[in-house]
């Protein structure tokens, strides 16, 4: 379950070997939160994510760091009914050193089906180097990276550890972080710091360590579609009457040229240069199979970082199997856009809105709600704090990481900036490109996983500096 010995950088620094002799126990308890299958989505029973906050509290505690730990909620954005549950934890700082805030989110995905998986979803399973389970990258390894790396710290600093930390897990990232505002505002002197560690991004490969220094947005929302009173004879109606779903496909389809990339007018792009990355590497980290080409123009990177991109992520129509000859009087879909840098995610809706009220073919009806949004970001990679992160990483990984963008999104990080402006944003992760997040099989590289640990803890060594 963990790597040979030999594996473990020789730097001659203790942490390294404390990192390394704690793998066994960091994989156990990830493991065990792997097994709480802590959706947060509204359809899921809360009871699962409400236990996951439970056990991460108690590994908050476990530390032995931490003044205070509590799991909290907080009213979610434009309502009263509260979020999702969090731990929130704090440490104050001693001798005038800084206060370092560490985010992770304990809550995941949906697993899918079932058949799609090779093994249980909500059971971690070690295969070669990799562990599979949902969560077991994103983000309960973000999680277990933060705990497993205040351990080592604990264990080689005891009471001479001066730096202040403090710990935010939220419960609710998969979900849109409704409640994310809302926490900022109410424990704003409880998360304060001068340099916050999001550790839920990836990395360039499994032995090179990336920081993430640009992010796209997102909008979604569900698109309704009317054309009927009333479900109809496809064989008495069909070639007169406009159905829901024709009208829906039609409409869906202006959202994109014919070569795949965006079609809205309105919905920006970026300028900005990306590294080497070709089309063979995007298909074996994407699955392309080999009939099916890449959309969009531009470099690969340019596309995934500084390109806005539309998918269709659901429809509410008959499944194939229980579909009988009927036109459908309405359907819904639900539309994600990834926004890019530098453009508001207000403004990017604004324009698929109107593109879609403008192109609705055969006088349909259509609708918009259930909206959300998420700023994109650049993070200002220039501060003294993002150059020890720099260096912890050369160090932890033997690597020299590369500074990149990502194609998804972290709508709260322009949250954390607006209410902290003073704070460096470091945006860390413990995934590769063969994780697939979100996905079926889910894997944490525990090498990587491994790495990233000993980064964190170097990272805080460093920031702690020498006792006064």
């Amino acid at each position: 379950m963990t790597e040979s010995r030999e594996n473990v950088p020789d730097n001659g620094d203790d942490l390294a070997r404390l990192v390394h002799e704690s793998m066994p126990e960091t994989i156990a308890d990830l493991s065990a939160l792997v097994r709480i299958p802590s959706v947060s989505w509204s359809a899921f029973d809360p009871a699962h994510v409400h236990r996951s906050a439970e056990a991460v509290a108690d590994l908050a505690r476990s530390t032995g760091l931490f003044d205070t730990v509590e799991v909290a909620r907080a009213p979610m954005s434009g309502s009263s009914e509260l979020g999702q549950p969090a731990v929130l934890a704090r440490r104050e700082a001693k001798n005038g050193k800084p206060t370092i805030l560490l985010y992770a989110h304990h809550d995941v995905q949906p697993p899918g089906r079932d058949e799609d998986w090779e093994t249980a979803p909500f059971e971690p399973v070690v295969k070669g180097d990799r562990l599979y389970g949902r969560g077991a990258a994103d983000d309960k390894a973000g999680v277990m990276t933060h705990i497993a790396a205040i351990r080592s710290l604990v264990a080689a600093y005891g009471d001479d550890f001066d730096l202040g930390v403090a710990l935010f897990i939220e419960g609710e990232e998969e979900f849109g972080s409704r409640s994310f505002a809302a926490f900022l505002d109410q424990y704003r002197d409880r998360l304060a710091a001068d340099a916050i560690v999001v550790a839920d991004s990836d990395n360039w490969t499994a032995e090179v360590p990336a920081l993430t220094v640009s992010l796209r947005g997102n909008v979604t929302f569900r698109l309704g579609v009317r054309t009927l009173d009333h479900a109809s004879h496809s064989g008495m109606f069909g070639g007169a009457v406009p159905d829901a779903m024709m009208a829906a496909i039609r409409l869906l389809n202006t959202l994109w040229n014919e070569d795949g990339s965006v079609a809205v007018a309105g919905v920006t792009s970026r300028d900005s240069e990306t590294p080497q990355f070709d089309d063979d590497q995007l298909r074996a980290d994407a699955g392309l199979r080999p009939s099916t080409t890449p959309i969009g123009s531009g470099s690969i990177l340019s596309r995934l970082w500084n390109k806005p991109a539309i998918t269709v992520t659901g429809m509410d129509v008959p499944a194939v199997a229980s579909a009988s000859n009927t036109l459908l009087p309405h359907v819904y879909a639900r539309v994600s856009a990834r926004i890019a840098p530098g453009q508001s995610a207000d403004e990017a809706f604004g324009a698929l809105r109107d593109h879609l009220n403008e192109n609705v073919p055969f006088g349909a009806e259509i609708t918009i709600d259930d909206i959300d949004t998420g700023s994109p970001f650049l993070v200002d990679a220039s501060g003294p704090i993002v150059a020890t992160a720099l260096e912890s990483m050369r160090e932890g990984w033997g690597h020299e990481p590369v500074s990149t963008g990502i194609g998804g999104s972290i709508p709260f990080v322009a949250d954390l900036v607006s209410t902290f402006p003073d704070a460096e944003i470091l945006i860390t992760g413990v995934e590769d490109p063969d994780t697939r997040a979100h996905s079926p099989n889910e894997s944490l590289h525990l090498g990587v996983f491994r790495r990233a640990i000993l980064t964190e803890a170097l990272l805080l060594s460093k920031l702690n500096g020498p006792s006064e």
